[in-house]
This record gives C-alpha cells, structure tokens and sequence, in this order.
C-alpha cells in the first residue's frame, strides 16, 4: 500500500469540492484509497501530462496524481472539471 500526499493545490481544490458536499466526500474517499491500494490500476495519461496517471470521481471530475515509486508514495497532483485538468 502507498502513501498518499497532496499538493498545496490539489488539497485545496479537494476541500473547497467536499466541503458542502458530503456525497462526493465520501466518492473522493473511496477513490483515494484505491488509488493508494493500486495506483497503477489508472490510465496514465499522454503529453503533455505525460507521468501522471487519473482517477475519474462521478462522471466529470478527474484526481490526476504522480506516482514516487521509490518513497512507495502518491502524490495527489490536482482535482478538478476534466474539461479543465487537461487545459493544464
């Protein structure tokens, strides 16, 4: 199992999507811990987001995170609209 640390960036888009919203909380949670169970288990994606991987939350949203293999860590990158995550 992996560690899993956020980005100043990411923890804040992450808080300001949960905090009135206590269904997707839970969503985002689950999603969380399977993506530290198997983080591989993702699509990774194509430049140029090339070495992050994502995990669709509902339909929309997507968590996009790299992977520390080596500190056996995942580090959230972003959460976020998919329209938006792939303009960045």
């Amino acid at each position: 199992m992996y560690n899993i640390r956020f980005r100043e960036v990411a923890f804040q888009q992450l808080e300001k999507a949960t905090k009135r919203d206590f269904r997707k909380s839970e969503i985002i949670k689950k999603k969380l811990l399977q993506v530290r169970e198997n983080p591989y288990q993702f699509k990774p994606l194509r430049a140029p987001l090339h070495g992050l991987r994502r995990a669709h939350v509902d339909k929309s949203f997507v968590i996009a995170y790299s992977i520390d293999e080596l500190q056996k860590t995942v580090i959230i990158e972003g959460y976020d609209h998919h329209d938006n995550i792939y303009k960045k």
